[in-house]
C-alpha cells in the first residue's frame, strides 16, 4: 500500500460522459390532473456519471487523469466540463459536435424511492470528423499517459473503428489499454490488455453459461484468445474477479455489508488502472481492486474509493501489516472524520508502553470495548526519557508502535512528542478517553475534549518498571 501512497499516475480515459442529475423531494398528495404523484422537490444534486464515475475514482485515489469524449454544443456540456475542472481534471481533448446532445439523466427521488428517469441525449455514433479528431489527439500525446481506460456506455463515443484505432496506437507505443466494455461482442476491443465484463456481459459476449469454475475458464480462455487480450478478466460480484493470465486464478470478494452496488464496475477497472500503471502486478491489481470495490459496495450510489478508506478497510479484515495501523498526526485527523462522519465510537488512550505485557494487552482490550474504533497516543522516545528517566526506553518508538498496532484491540497507534497528548485529544475529540485508574481524583489531561471519561484499573503486579526489575534480577 505504500508503493500506492507514493504513485502519481498519468491515466486517459476515454467513453462516454454524462451527468447524473437528482431531484429530491416528498410525496403526499396525487395530481388532480392525472393519476400522477405530486413531488415537491427541495434540493438538487448532480454528480459525474458514465466515464466520469470512473474519472471520480481515479482521482479519489491519486492519479493525474486527463479525459477524451465527444460532448454537445449545450448548457449541459458547460455543466460536464467545469465539474471536471473542479476536480483537476484535463479536459482539453474534449471534442464539442453540432448537433450532439450532452447526455444528462435525471431521476426524481421521493422518500428514498425513485419515481422517475427521464434523459436528454444522444446515443447514435460521434461524427466520422469527431473519430479522425480524437484519433489525432490520442496519437499525438499518449506517451504522456501510463495506461489508458476505454470507458464504453454504449452511448456512441467509442465506435468500432475509433475503438481499434486507439488500441492500435497505443499497442505500438506499449502502453496498455483496459476496457469497460458495453454490448455483446467484445471483438470491437480486439488488442486490448484487458476487459473488465460481469459475468452477465461475458456469457453474452462468449455464449458460454457460467456455471462452475471449469465453464469460467472456458469463458476466460474464449474471450482472450478472440479479442487478443493480455490478461483475460470477468468480475463475479459477490464471488470477487477471476483473471486468466498464465493460468487461471479467483481472488474472493472482501466486501463486509453490500448497500449498494451502482458504479462498483467503474471503482474496479479505475483501481486495477491505478494499480497496474503504478508497478503492480495483475494479480496484485485485482486483489487491490476487490478492496477497494468492498469500500464503496458498502456506500449508498455511485461512490468513490480512497487508499486512505482501502487502507483502513484492509485494516478491519485484519489482514494488513503493523504498518497500516501506525497513522500521523495530520493522517490521523481525516481517520477520525471519516469513522465519525460513519457514526462509530472512537475511543483514546494513551502511554509509553516501553515493554508490552498482559497488564497493557488487557487494558487496551478494555478500552476497545468502550467503542468502535481504539485510537492509541504513544509518547516519543524524547518525552518517555522527561517523564521516566534516562534509561528509558528500553524500546524505541518505532518499536513499540509496530508491536502495539499489531494487537487486535488497537486500531491506530499516533505517535506524538509532547509529555502529554493534549493537542492530539483535541484534534481526535474522542467520544470516550480511558486512563488507568491511578488517575482516581486526578486532572486528566483533554478531558474537556471528550464527552467521557473511563478509568480502568491495571493488573496487579503488571508494570513495565517491575518487567525490567525482573530482568535485572532485583526481584524473584
Amino acid at each position: 500500500m505504500q508503493m500506492l501512497k507514493n504513485a502519481k499516475p498519468n491515466i486517459l480515459v476515454i467513453g462516454d460522459l454524462m451527468i447524473d442529475h437528482y431531484l429530491w423531494g416528498s410525496c403526499e398528495r396525487i395530481s388532480p390532473e392525472a393519476p400522477v404523484q405530486v413531488v415537491d422537490i427541495n434540493r438538487e444534486t448532480s454528480v459525474l456519471g458514465g466515464a466520469g464515475n470512473v474519472i471520480n475514482n481515479l482521482v479519489t485515489l491519486g492519479a493525474d487523469v486527463s479525459v477524451c469524449s465527444v460532448i454537445g454544443k449545450d448548457e449541459n456540456g458547460v455543466e460536464l466540463i467545469s465539474m471536471l475542472k473542479n476536480i483537476s481534471v484535463d479536459t482539453s481533448k474534449i471534442i464539442i459536435q453540432e448537433g450532439r446532445k450532452t447526455s444528462k439523466k435525471s431521476r426524481v427521488i421521493a422518500v428514498s424511492q425513485q419515481i422517475l428517469r427521464y434523459d436528454k441525449e444522444s446515443k447514435n455514433a460521434i461524427s466520422r470528423d469527431s473519430e479522425e479528431t480524437i484519433s489525432a489527439l490520442v496519437e499525438d500525446s499518449l506517451s504522456d499517459f501510463d495506461i489508458v481506460i476505454l470507458s464504453d456506455y454504449g452511448k456512441g463515443v467509442l465506435t468500432q473503428e475509433l475503438s481499434q484505432s486507439i488500441i492500435s496506437v497505443a499497442k505500438a507505443k506499449n502502453i496498455r489499454v483496459l476496457v469497460d466494455p458495453k454490448g455483446d461482442d467484445f471483438t470491437k476491443y480486439r488488442g486490448a490488455y484487458l476487459l473488465t465484463p460481469n459475468k452477465k456481459e461475458a456469457i453474452l459476449a462468449s455464449k458460454i453459461d457460467i456455471v462452475n469454475n471449469e465453464s469460467l475458464e472456458r469463458a476466460l480462455k474464449k474471450l482472450k484468445e478472440e479479442c487478443e487480450l493480455g490478461v483475460s478478466l470477468i468480475t463475479l460480484s459477490e464471488e470477487g474477479i477471476a483473471t486468466l493470465d498464465s493460468k487461471v486464478e479467483i481472488f474472493p470478494t472482501v466486501a463486509k455489508e453490500v448497500f449498494d452496488v451502482t458504479g462498483a464496475g467503474d471503482t474496479v477497472i479505475a483501481s486495477i488502472a491505478f494499480a497496474l500503471s503504478s508497478g503492480k502486478t495483475i494479480q496484485e491489481s485485482a486483489a487491490f481492486s476487490n478492496l477497494a470495490a468492498g469500500v464503496v459496495v458498502g456506500k449508498i450510489g455511485s461512490a468513490t474509493v480512497s487508499l486512505s478508506e482501502i487502507e483502513e478497510y484492509e485494516a478491519s479484515l485484519h489482514k494488513s501489516t503493523s504498518d497500516a495501523h501506525i497513522k500521523s498526526f495530520e493522517d490521523i485527523e481525516s481517520v477520525v472524520k471519516r469513522y465519525k462522519e460513519n457514526g462509530k465510537k472512537v475511543v483514546f488512550t494513551n502511554g509509553c508502553f516501553d515493554i508490552l505485557h498482559v497488564g497493557h494487552v488487557k487494558y487496551l482490550q478494555i478500552a476497545k470495548s468502550f467503542g468502535d474504533v481504539l485510537i492509541v497516543g504513544l509518547n516519543s522516545d524524547a518525552s518517555v526519557s522527561r517523564l521516566k528517566g534516562p534509561s528509558r526506553p528500553v524500546n524505541i518508538a518505532e518499536d513499540r508502535a509496530y508491536l502495539l498496532a499489531a494487537l487486535e484491540a488497537v486500531d491506530f497507534v499516533v505517535p506524538f512528542e509532547e509529555d502529554t497528548p493534549y493537542e492530539l485529544i483535541k484534534m481526535i475529540a474522542p467520544d470516550t478517553l480511558v486512563k488507568g485508574g491511578d488517575y482516581e481524583g486526578k486532572v486528566v489531561v483533554g478531558t474537556e475534549f471528550a464527552k467521557e471519561l473511563k478509568l480502568v484499573d491495571f493488573v496487579d503486579g503488571k508494570s513495565t518498571t517491575k518487567t525490567i526489575e525482573k530482568i535485572q534480577g532485583q526481584t524473584c
